[in-house]
This record gives structure tokens, sequence and C-alpha cells, in this order.
């Protein structure tokens, strides 16, 4: 599976479940994007590694909203913490789905560990995540995004060609936040 399939399926579950809907840095951001952006979506434009922590702090902030968080294999190894502390809080209107393609996809490609050696599911379970799957194609990920807790899918390595967001980022940051604040009470 394309990563980019992966991605549209996550955008297609978070639209049904109205799920805010945090993307990693680079191309993943962009792939996001261009199939379908929508203001409940935050695109990271930097810090590498910080998704998931981003999603788990918002997650734990808004335990009334879904959240759903797209990051990399070379971002969560960038920080592994985050699994130790999404086991201890544990929402469970989380959900961190990784797209394993087993590389470094926006800097050139560079190979990660998982390419060799770590299992990152295997990690989350070790870390105390009580629900982690595997996903490894359109037919068991398309489920497993209803879920709490860690997916991790293996995608291939590789970026789709799409064009840069053309979004400000204080004009993405902005309809986030309007997206993501408790409804005014009438």
């Amino acid at each position: 599976m394309k990563r980019i399939e992966a991605i549209a399926l996550a955008a297609r579950a978070a639209e049904e479940q109205n799920a805010l809907l945090i993307s990693n840095i680079g191309y993943p951001s962009r792939e996001l994007y261009s199939v379908c952006d929508r203001p409940e979506n935050f695109y990271m434009l930097g810090s590498m590694g910080m998704a998931s922590s981003i999603g788990l702090g918002l997650a734990l902030a808004r335990p009334e909203r879904r959240v759903i968080v797209l990051d990399g294999d070379g971002s969560v190894l960038m920080n592994l913490g985050t699994l130790a502390t999404i086991a201890l809080y544990g929402p469970k209107n989380y959900l961190l789905v990784i797209l394993d393609n087993c590389s470094y996809g926006s800097t050139g490609s560079q190979p990660t560990c998982t390419c060799y050696c770590t299992d990152l599911a295997a990690v989350a379970r070790a870390a105390g995540v009580g629900m982690v799957k595997e996903a490894n194609d359109p037919q068991s990920l398309a489920p497993a995004l209803k879920g709490q807790g860690v997916v991790v899918t293996k995608v291939e390595a590789g970026n789709a060609p799409v064009p840069i967001i053309d979004l400000e980022p204080e004009e993405m940051i902005k309809r986030f936040i309007q997206s993501a604040l408790p409804a005014e009470p009438s």
C-alpha cells in the first residue's frame, strides 16, 4: 500500500468521525493536504517527532473530541518516549497511526531502523500501550482507524508527487484552533 493511500483512508475516517487529524512533517502533510484539506487537519511544518505528542496533548485537553495522528517511523523513532506517555494516559479518544515506510521519506529516503531490526508494534507493546494493531493493507487498516491506541501500518517507500501546501502557517493554525475549540454555549 502506498502511504498516500493509507493517508486517504485515515482522512476519510477522520471526516466520518469528526476527528481532529494531526499529520507528521514533510511529505505526509503535503499528501494529506492534497487528498483531503479541511480545517480540522493540523499540518506539521517542523518539530520532527512531535506529532504524536501534540495529538496526545490535544486528546487529553479535549476528551470529548476524537484525535487521530499520522506519524512516520522516523519521527516515532526520534521520540520513543511518546509511546510510554501514550501508554500511561491511554486516552480512549486518541489513535496514533504510524506509517512505517522504513525510511526518512522527507529528507532523502535514508533507511530507518525499522528497515533492519526495529518492530514499532513490539516497541509500543513493550512501552505498555494496551491497544496495538498492525494493518498492512486497506482491508485491515480501515477498521483499525476506528480504534484507539497505536496502529502500525507498513507502507511503500516513496513520496507522492504532490505540491507544497499553499496555506500560510498563521492561516493553518487559526483555522485549526477554530475547529478544535469547543462550541460556544447557546
